[in-house]
């Protein structure tokens, strides 16, 4: 689950410790309470990955989809579906509409996005992004998706930041001419893998999708990511709430599930229930424990932190 990998290839006591022990154990146990949840559509819509339940419901990417749907979810994320086959595409995109599930965000990558900067002005990086984008609409339209993630990448350390700037928005100025059009919306993604990201935090994609001024150019709030690089999670997305169009989720540190670091997800869960937010919460993080039970344990995490209305 570590963005950086993918796109280069294509309670502080006691009490804590009780808590999670117990929700491992009852995860486990069928007969817990929480199980009579089993199903339920959550209150939030959170959207899990291939992988992530592999082990309850078997290597088959259709077959976990059918699995998730079961647990609760309604939506799926799949960073790497551009690369997957029109034959691939076309099966999930069936059987999403079938379950009446979404699609979350997918990678807009074109095999080598860390090697192309748009930092830097150059007319091939653009060209490239460009293409991109215009086979992303036609992978886009077999699953009915709407958003995609982009990163514009590395600082161009030969030149000023102002004109670093004003490359990034003539970029996505040129993204968003070909997504608006299909109603389709690049969301930008701030990352903390590496202080040589041109984006580091909110308030600097906030300022991009302003300048970009489209509806088709907005932030991907990384829950995770900006938990790491700048903290004040409820107070910075307030301040950047009007661009944000697609939240994911990892706690920290470990980037695993919600109730295994230090961030409150129930109390933010409840924040950004209460502002009326309808997207996906892409479930961007790895699972805390191995196999069946691990799988148990992320669906009995978000069955706690969902669980803020009653």
């Amino acid at each position: 689950m570590n963005r950086i990998e993918f796109l280069k290839n294509s309670f502080v006591a006691t009490g804590a410790l009780v808590a999670g022990t117990s929700m491992s154990s009852r995860a486990a146990d069928s007969s817990a309470p929480e199980n009579s949840m089993a199903g339920k559509t959550f209150n939030l819509d959170y959207a899990p990955h291939q992988g992530m339940f592999e082990n309850n419901a078997g290597k088959s990417f259709l077959d976990q989809i059918q699995y998730m749907y079961d647990q609760g979810f309604r939506s799926i994320e799949d960073n790497g579906y551009l690369a997957r086959s029109a034959e691939e595409q076309t099966k999930i995109g069936d059987l999403l509409a079938k379950l009446g599930m979404r699609m979350g965000v997918f990678v807009v990558d074109g095999g080598d996005n860390w090697k192309v900067s748009l930092t830097t002005g150059k007319k091939e990086f653009k060209d490239k992004f460009v293409d991109t984008c215009k086979r992303s609409v036609e992978a886009a339209k077999r699953c009915n998706a709407k958003w995609l993630t982009v990163v514009p990448g590395f600082y161009e350390r030969n030149l000023p930041y102002g004109n670093q700037f004003a490359n990034v928005i003539d970029a996505m100025r040129a993204g968003a001419e070909i997504f608006e059009p299909h109603g389709l919306v690049m969301v930008l993604e701030t990352l903390s893998d590496t202080p040589e990201l041109f984006l580091q935090q909110t308030h600097e994609t906030y300022a991009v999708c302003k300048a970009v001024q489209s509806p088709s150019c907005k932030i991907l709030y990384d829950i995770y990511h900006m938990q790491k690089t700048e903290g004040q999670l409820i107070v910075n997305m307030d301040r950047c709430w009007d661009e944000i169009a697609y939240i994911q989720i990892g706690d920290n540190p470990g980037r695993k599930e919600p109730t295994t670091g230090e961030i409150n997800y129930k109390n933010l869960f409840k924040h950004i229930h209460g502002k009326g937010y309808k997207g996906v919460m892409g479930m961007e993080h790895g699972n805390s424990l191995k196999g069946k039970e691990g799988e148990l344990r992320v669906i009995q995490a978000y069955r706690e932190t969902d669980n803020f209305l009653s």
